[in-house]
């Protein structure tokens, strides 16, 4: 039960929207004049409100610095001809936040604070949104648990938060990555398929491991065996294997991306040969060698497409052909920045206006 929908706005004295040189932007570290607060009391959402970017005040006994107890989002925004600002599919960021939700034990987020809240405060910081090629509003709603207490439960209290940052692209060239074979990020039964802090935490230590051997990422592989390929860092990945396009089907263990969705019916939808299936690090490795591995390429709100241009396996790299040759990543990266900057008709409604 929500006690107010009336979501209530503060707007900054001055924007700091003069100051900043959107051509030179470090991803995740400049942030717009606003941001969405709502907080969860006793079992009901309380008022919503917009107010000047700040800092949060919480004690040291509260629950998510403890145990983890926290789930978040990424989606972005872009900004058409007239200055109007639209979102990409942010009903389906919305799904899978109540679906993360439910995995964390977190009561679930009303359509009208995330939904209504989003368009608001987008709306409200739409100059912010970069005019530049392959810039965005990258948009973090997340929720923590904030009861005051040291002790192993789920949280009575939490606290939901929308903020948003301007971006240029993630990867701004081709990136390497390496098989990871010792360590893991998600098991089943475990939280793999929520997007939970928890398993980026997993992450890192194997992702630096990688970075000092000169990679940028991991590709991960299951916990049972390190035998069949999960996803990429931040990435769901897609492998062009002669004229299949095979990507890990979602087993509970890998996020349901929704660029992964969008790339699967842009290629459905273009007569593509799809496969939804487990893939191996063998399969991987023999079609290199035999010459049938054609593109490997991740897919993220953060990095949208991203070209693999070698993957580490023990002590060899895999090096793909040159990522002018490729067909598949270079059309869905056309298709999908041209969806986003409206000169590729949107036929499926993903584009929503703020």
């Amino acid at each position: 039960m929500v006690l107010n929908y009336e979501i209530k706005t503060e707007k900054v004295n001055k924007s700091r929207l003069p100051e900043v040189d959107f051509t030179n932007i470090p991803f995740g570290r400049v942030f717009t004049d606003h941001m969405l607060v709502s907080d969860y009391i006793n079992g009901e959402w309380q008022e919503t409100n917009i107010m000047p970017f700040q800092e949060l005040r919480l004690s040291p006994a509260t629950t998510v610095l403890h145990y983890g107890q926290e789930i978040f989002e990424g989606l972005k925004a872009y900004r058409d001809a007239e200055g109007n600002a639209y979102l990409f599919r942010p009903h389906e960021n919305f799904r899978r936040f109540n679906i993360s939700a439910d995995r964390m034990v977190m009561p679930q987020i009303p359509k009208e604070i995330f939904m209504d809240g989003l368009r608001e405060l987008v709306t409200l910081d739409r100059g912010w949104i970069p005019d530049t090629e392959g810039g965005s509003l990258y948009i973090r709603p997340f929720m923590i648990a904030t009861d005051d207490y040291v002790g192993i439960r789920p949280s009575n209290n939490y606290k939901f938060i929308i903020f948003c940052c301007p971006v240029n692209a993630y990867y701004a060239e081709p990136i390497k990555v390496k098989i990871e074979q010792e360590y893991v990020r998600a098991a089943k039964g475990g939280i793999g398929e929520a997007k939970t802090g928890g398993n980026y935490a997993a992450s890192l230590y194997a992702a630096s491991r990688a970075q000092k051997d000169g990679y940028q990422q991991v590709l991960w592989t299951d916990a049972a065996e390190h035998k069949w390929i999960q996803e990429s860092g931040t990435m769901n990945v897609f492998f062009v294997i002669g004229d299949k396009v095979i990507t890990p089907n979602l087993d509970g263990g890998i996020l349901q991306g929704v660029t992964r969705d969008s790339v699967l019916r842009l290629l459905r939808d273009n007569e593509y040969k799809i496969e939804e299936r487990p893939i191996s690090v063998d399969e991987v490795v023999e079609a290199y060698h035999a010459g049938e591995l054609k593109e490997v390429f991740g897919a993220g709100t953060a990095a949208v497409i991203a070209y693999i241009s070698a993957i580490g396996h023990l002590e060899d790299d895999m090096v793909l052909p040159p990522v002018e040759e490729w067909e598949v990543a270079n059309w869905l990266q056309k298709t999908m920045r041209g969806i986003k900057n409206f000169t590729v008709p949107d036929k499926y409604g993903w584009m929503i206006k703020a």
